[in-house]
C-alpha cells in the first residue's frame, strides 16, 4: 500500500512538472508573438496621430513661415485658423470656354483665382474637435503622456537658414512595459545598438533638414 501511495505521488509530481515546461513552452512561443502583435497595433494608432501633428505643423509653417513648438498654438492654429489657396477658373483643356473668356475679358483675364478655406474643415475633417484637441497625447497613455514636440531654425552647410521641426515618443511610453517588459527592453536596444536609431516613433530633426521624415516611412 506505501509502495502505491509512493507512485501515485511520483505519478502526480512527474504530472506537474510536465504540465509546468509545456506551459513554460507555450509562453517562450506566444508572449513573443503576443508583443508583436500588441507593438503593431499600438504603433499603427501612435503613427496615425504623429501623422496629424506633422500635418499640422506643415500647414502651419506654409502660413508663417517657421513651425511651434507649442501644442497650444498648433492646435489653436488647427481648430481657429483660414488659408489662402489659388485654383483655376477653368480647366485649361477646356478651349471653348477659355475661348470665350479670354474674348470677353481679353488681356485682363486671368485663370487663377484666390480662395480661403478652413484648416480645420479641409485638412482635418476627418476628426473631431474632441480629437484635435487631444492631438498633443500619446494614444494608449489615458491622455497622460503627449509627444515631444521641438521646433527652431537652423543654418545648414551653406549657410541657409531654415526652419526644423522633431516630434516624438518613445516606445517605452506606449507600449506595455508590464506584460512585455523583456521584449519591450530587447526592442530598445536592438533600436539603438544594431539600428542606430530612435528607440520610438518620431518625424523631422532638429540637427538637419528632412522635409519632416518619419522613421517608421
Amino acid at each position: 500500500m506505501e509502495k502505491k501511495s509512493v507512485q501515485i505521488i511520483l505519478q502526480v509530481a512527474l504530472a506537474a512538472v510536465v504540465l509546468g515546461l509545456a506551459y513554460w513552452v507555450y509562453t517562450l512561443i506566444s508572449t513573443p508573438i503576443k508583443f508583436e502583435n500588441e507593438q503593431k497595433v499600438r504603433e499603427t494608432a501612435v503613427i496615425e496621430r504623429i501623422k496629424d501633428i506633422r500635418t499640422a505643423e506643415r500647414t502651419f509653417k506654409s502660413k508663417h513661415q517657421r513651425f511651434t513648438a507649442d501644442f497650444d498654438t498648433l492646435i489653436n492654429f488647427v481648430l481657429t485658423e483660414q488659408m489662402e489657396g489659388e485654383r483655376k477658373k477653368i480647366d485649361e483643356d477646356d478651349s471653348v470656354a477659355m475661348a470665350q473668356a479670354k474674348k470677353k475679358y481679353g488681356k485682363k483675364f486671368k485663370n487663377i483665382e484666390k480662395f480661403t478655406f478652413s484648416v480645420k474643415d479641409s485638412l482635418f475633417k476627418h476628426l473631431t474637435v474632441e480629437q484635435i484637441q487631444e492631438l498633443r497625447y500619446v494614444p494608449y497613455t489615458n491622455n497622460q503622456t503627449e509627444y515631444i514636440l521641438e521646433a527652431g531654425m537652423l543654418a545648414t552647410e551653406s549657410k541657409v537658414v531654415i526652419p526644423v521641426v522633431e516630434c516624438r515618443t518613445p516606445y517605452i511610453a506606449f507600449l506595455d512595459t508590464v506584460a512585455y517588459r523583456q521584449q519591450v527592453i530587447n526592442l530598445i536596444d536592438n533600436m539603438k545598438n544594431n539600428f542606430n536609431r530612435y528607440p520610438g516613433i518620431m518625424f523631422g530633426s532638429m540637427q538637419r533638414g528632412n522635409n519632416e521624415a518619419g522613421n517608421w516611412e
